[in-house]
């Protein structure tokens, strides 16, 4: 292994720095700073699309950037596309500037791992003083961030080895220590980082010692070893939102989804703006019924992706898709609103996108929805002969929206091809593989033993119970419960039915799980004051007859 050391720069008057931000004097206010460094050659841009265009003519060594450059696209979105493209690497010096210190945008810089984060107003000495120091860690450790952009991770545990054996580097021995510990969990080498961080937890307090600690020990499976260490992160801010991030990654890797979902919701609440965690989020949503909560993810990703790099028509698309899975869940007038703000979407697609034309049958499979919900049944059967193929396309999405319109106009023989097709459509074995992979396979089971949508089944057993077929009206309700678990109408529903069972004497000890699992939505779910009061009345019936059964037990 060659040892030449190498160097990020030779003199200050070397650099070549790149300022974005759209005020005039804190631009002006940086380049006196850097001009007093014998810095010579600084850039200035005051959005992100003229940033972008330095980065494609010259190299920079420094990019300074504002969050809130609000011309075109934000700070955030500008850094992701600059790490996309390679105009930022670990061998850059990055920096962020900002106004704000919330939790949720400083876990979101923190994401894209900066060198520094400097809040305005910037105090010229400070900004100096701290910029020198960041120079010269990256100067002396260059071989080190050299060896992490080309994943050498084995190149950058022998440097980090070498540099902690110099006793003139020890100032930057943390940021040495950090990016060996890095490099061993990259190669999979578990026990090797347990030992690493647990002796360095007798030296540094640092919140990374902490997390790698904690991941180190989840990779292998230990989280009981951990639990005590996991409930003090999740309540420092410093920890907090990395630590529910990979709970949420472990969670996955052993198929609880559940509870992933859980953490999941969490992280994303911490840092809402990074668009591979609300995906994973809506695809956890899906898989655990909470159409709610898919909806929700959804528009999050459309609205944060907004002139990102991620930016498509086919978020627009999926939000269109989730309100109208949304709408098919719920028995009240709130369905018809969700499927106004659908309609209204599609017209925004139609408006908003040029290409709008190469989702026409997209558009016309969520129209077909559209009508279906709204038990226009005829309307949506014609748009599906006509205007959509059961020819499987490139897209999982598009075909999963032709699965489910096949399915609710009855037409389950091309539903369940369709299904067929998609399953070989997923490949790969990354976090997100699994989980998509999963929820398909629910698909197909579900789709395959039941035929309608959580409201239809919901009003079939409406209907059953006012015509006292009570078992009809339980299979019924159970399996609308099945779909959409967080339904506290359905919930409801279920309860009168067991109720009046009870009270009929065709109770079985079996349905208790059922009644107990209602029970327990009712407590966990905020509910309005009309809910509230169909949710007591309920609640009182099957807790007396409850009472009363047991004093006849007793005696």
């Amino acid at each position: 292994m060659k040892t030449q050391e190498k160097t990020f720069f030779g003199e200050y008057s070397d650099l070549k720095v790149l300022i974005i931000d759209d005020n005039t004097l804190v631009q002006d206010a940086l380049k006196h700073t850097l001009y007093n460094m014998d810095i010579r050659e600084v850039r200035c841009a005051q959005n992100a699309y003229f940033g972008l265009k330095l980065c494609s003519e010259t190299k920079f060594h420094i990019i300074i950037c504002a969050f809130n450059v609000k011309s075109d696209k934000d700070g955030f979105h500008l850094l992701e596309e600059l790490k996309f493209k390679g105009y930022v690497t670990k061998t850059t010096v990055l920096i962020f500037l900002c106004t704000e210190t919330k939790e949720s945008l400083v876990n979101s810089i923190i994401e894209l791992q900066p060198d520094d984060f400097w809040v305005k107003p910037l105090q010229p000495l400070r900004v100096q003083k701290r910029l020198e120091h960041t120079l010269k860690i990256k100067n002396q450790l260059f071989n080190i961030y050299q060896a992490l952009d080309q994943r050498e991770f084995s190149k950058v545990i022998y440097y980090a080895d070498r540099h902690l054996l110099n006793k003139k580097l020890a100032s930057f021995h943390p940021n040495i220590l950090r990016m060996k510990g890095t490099a061993l969990l990259s190669l999979l080498e578990f026990q090797e980082a347990e030992n690493f961080y647990k002796e360095l937890l007798n030296t540094y307090k640092y919140s990374w010692v902490y997390i790698g600690y904690a991941r180190a020990l989840l990779k292998q499976g230990r989280i009981e070893d951990i639990e005590d260490l996991i409930k003090t992160l999740v309540n420092r801010p410093e920890t907090r939102f990395a630590t529910h991030d990979m709970l949420a990654q472990y969670h996955i890797e052993n198929e609880k989804y559940d509870l992933a979902y859980q953490e999941i919701k969490k992280a994303t609440a911490l840092a809402p703006r990074n668009i591979d965690r609300n995906k994973k989020s809506w695809d956890l949503a899906r898989l655990n019924h909470d159409h709610q909560g898919q909806y929700q993810a959804t528009k999050s990703i459309a609205k944060n992706a907004k002139n990102s790099i991620h930016d498509s028509p086919e978020l627009l698309l999926n939000v269109i898709r989730s309100g109208i899975d949304l709408a098919v869940t719920i028995t009240n007038g709130g369905a018809e609103q969700i499927l106004q703000q659908t309609d209204k979407y599609i017209q925004q697609l139609e408006a908003e996108y040029e290409d709008a034309d190469l989702f026409k049958e997209q558009i016309n499979v969520a129209r077909a929805r559209v009508f279906n919900a709204r038990n226009e049944s005829a309307k949506a059967q014609r748009i599906v002969d006509n205007q959509v193929s059961i020819r499987p396309t490139a897209l999982i999405e598009d075909n999963l929206d032709k699965v489910k319109v096949y399915h609710e106009l009855g037409m389950r023989e091309e539903a369940m091809l369709l299904l067929e097709s998609i399953k070989n459509q997923i490949s790969g074995d990354s976090l997100t593989s699994q989980v998509v992979n999963r929820y398909i396979q629910q698909e197909t089971q579900e789709r395959s033993d039941i035929h309608f949508t959580p409201k239809q089944l919901h009003d079939m057993a409406v209907e059953h119970f006012q015509k006292q077929r009570l078992q009809p009206a339980l299979e019924a309700v159970l399996q609308a419960i099945q779909l959409a678990p967080t339904s506290v109408k359905f919930s409801i529903s279920l309860l009168k039915i067991l109720v009046m069972l009870k009270q009929n004497d065709e109770f079985e000890e079996q349905y208790l799980e059922n009644a107990n699992k209602a029970l327990a939505l009712f407590e966990q779910t905020k509910l309005d004051e009309k809910t509230q009061g169909s949710v007591a009345q309920v609640k009182e019936k099957w807790l007396s007859l409850m009472a009363t059964t047991e004093q006849e037990n007793e005696h």
